[in-house]
């Protein structure tokens, strides 16, 4: 799938739907050096790509970076506002709360 997906790099077809799903692809073989890249390049062509930056954020709280998940989880709530997307914006905010909770609790690994 990844392979298929990266041909399409450079093409007519490259835009901020083909990043997501790459990165998406790359998290699931845990990649997340190479989810998050493409996850960023999609939210960089579309800032308002809310469910690119749900991915973004789990990618970035999966490799343990827990800030910048957090920061992504508040970027992609605005972005899912913007759009009116409610399921996204709720979504993300129970996300972005556990992660916070987490992140208080000592000795918790917030992922």
């Amino acid at each position: 799938m990844i392979s298929s997906l990266e041909k399409l790099l450079g093409t007519a077809r490259d835009g901020a739907l083909l990043r997501y799903s790459l990165g998406v692809e790359y998290a699931k073989t845990g990649n997340h050096a190479r989810a998050t890249q493409y996850l960023r390049d999609a939210v960089a062509r579309d800032p308002t790509y809310s469910a690119a930056w749900k991915a973004l954020a789990k990618a970035l709280q999966d490799s343990g970076a827990s800030d910048e998940a957090l920061d992504a989880y508040r970027r992609g709530i605005d972005a899912a506002r913007t759009k009116g997307d409610r399921q996204a914006e709720k979504e993300m905010t129970v996300f972005m709360k556990r992660l916070e909770k987490a992140a208080r609790a000592p000795g918790k690994d917030p992922r």
